[in-house]
């Protein structure tokens, strides 16, 4: 098969890196990639948010089989289009990437599949928004309704804070996401991510993780795109998973079906666990960006063969081979991410790390210059190892972070700490 990746970060690398282990892969494409995934496809300049580019790009290279890597291609309906030209692709349609694109969306279908999840309030209105919260008080969230790039969400502890955050979002600091706020109720408890395979009608779930969003040790400081994860996730375990299934996933995807918008592609289900219940904090339709690294790791060559039989409509016969094993990621971001940063520093010592079944770095924002490898994003590297347990794995993701030289970049010494 000749397979194209759309998109040029960590998640997508983590994809590439798993596809090439299948020998169904011919010739993978990726596009735009980055350096670290010019190392083992090919990378193409293209605008991947255009639909009738990537049909044009994949016709020209004779691609069989199109994985959408990030939310925006998505959200534009670049599968739409491939599935129109007859070109086999993994994601959701335009209709159905709502489920991110649009937080009152996704609030509309849970209260039709009577899913589990927070309260909440939609305006358009920021002197509304701002009565909601008065009258209810902190803590309290936030939500720009549009793709946000994962910064659209605050946790304010404190009214003051989510008066400021309803400001900004309509003020444009989100652009276009902010234009409509949804403010949810605080939910407590311990927040992890299911991952789901669906083909429009069956559902197959491929595994559990946990992220850590804050910038700082302790799961402290300002909200990221992810500092770190790990999979399994201890707290979703077979019973709560099972619920979820039942409880929030299946009636989703009924819902979605009623309405004429089948789901095809993976969904990715935060969940927030108390006492064993879990409720629903948000759906993304793509692949989480660190969690995609440590499922990636875990599941290896037959990524493909399940992504492929989403894509197919063949779930039903589908089933995951699980090892025993644990996986963890750390994000090397650089300095004042997720505020401003120096970009075009030189990252050193990668040449020297042991790449293999166990052990990767996933390159997230990174370019190759004159054979030098320069920074050129927040996230920039991930990371990544596998073990028998989550202590092994762990050990091992900082002995291979400790041999990279990058004085312009920082980690989090901590990740994995819930669980451990």
């Amino acid at each position: 098969m000749n397979i194209l990746i759309l998109g040029s970060g960590g998640r997508e690398h983590a994809l590439a890196w798993a596809v090439k282990q299948n020998p169904k892969c011919d010739k993978l494409i990726v596009a735009p990639g980055n350096a670290g995934i010019a190392q083992l496809a090919d990378c193409a300049t293209l605008d991947i948010n255009d639909g009738g580019a990537v049909v044009g790009f994949a016709e020209e290279n004779a691609i069989d089989f199109v994985i959408v890597g990030p939310e925006a291609p998505l959200a534009e309906g670049v599968a739409d289009r491939l599935r129109e030209a007859g070109i086999l692709v993994f994601g959701p349609s335009k209709a159905a990437a709502k489920l991110e694109a649009s937080k009152s969306f996704t609030k509309e279908i849970c209260d039709a599949a009577n899913a589990p999840t927070a309260g909440y309030g939609h305006f358009t209105d920021a002197e509304a928004a701002k009565a909601h919260v008065r009258a209810n008080g902190a803590p309290i969230v936030v939500k720009a309704d549009g793709l946000a790039a994962g910064k659209g969400v605050i946790v304010a502890m404190d009214e003051q804070t989510a008066l400021d955050a309803i400001d900004d979002m309509f003020g444009g600091a989100f652009g276009g996401a902010g234009a409509e706020v949804v403010i949810e109720e605080f939910m407590d408890g311990e927040e992890a991510s299911l991952f789901v395979l669906v083909d429009g009608e069956d559902v197959l779930s491929i595994g559990t993780a946990q992220d850590h969003k804050r910038v700082g040790e302790g799961d402290t400081g300002l909200n990221t795109g992810g500092m770190g994860a790990y999979s399994p996730a201890p707290v979703l375990s077979a019973e709560v998973e099972a619920r979820a299934m039942e409880e929030i996933v299946k009636p989703t995807m009924k819902a979605m079906a009623d309405r004429g918008m089948p789901y095809q592609g993976v969904l990715y289900a935060g969940l927030m666990i108390k006492d064993g219940a879990p409720r629903l904090v948000e759906y993304n339709v793509r692949f989480g960006d660190p969690e995609c690294q440590v499922l990636m790791m875990r599941l290896g060559a037959q990524a493909l063969d399940l992504m492929q039989a989403a894509a197919e409509g063949r779930l039903a016969e589908a089933k995951v081979n699980w090892a025993e094993d644990h996986a963890i990621t750390i994000v090397m971001a650089a300095n004042g991410y997720p505020g401003s940063y120096e970009k075009g520093t030189e990252i050193k010592g990668l040449d020297r790390l042991t790449e293999d079944s166990s052990n990767m770095v996933f390159h997230a924002g990174t370019k190759s210059e004159e054979g030098k490898i320069l920074a050129t994003g927040g996230r920039v590297l991930n990371v990544t190892a596998r073990g028998a347990d989550l202590q092994e794995a762990r050990d091992r993701a900082y002995a291979a972070l400790d041999q990279i030289i990058w004085p312009e970049g920082f980690c989090r010494r901590d990740i994995g700490w819930r669980a451990l």
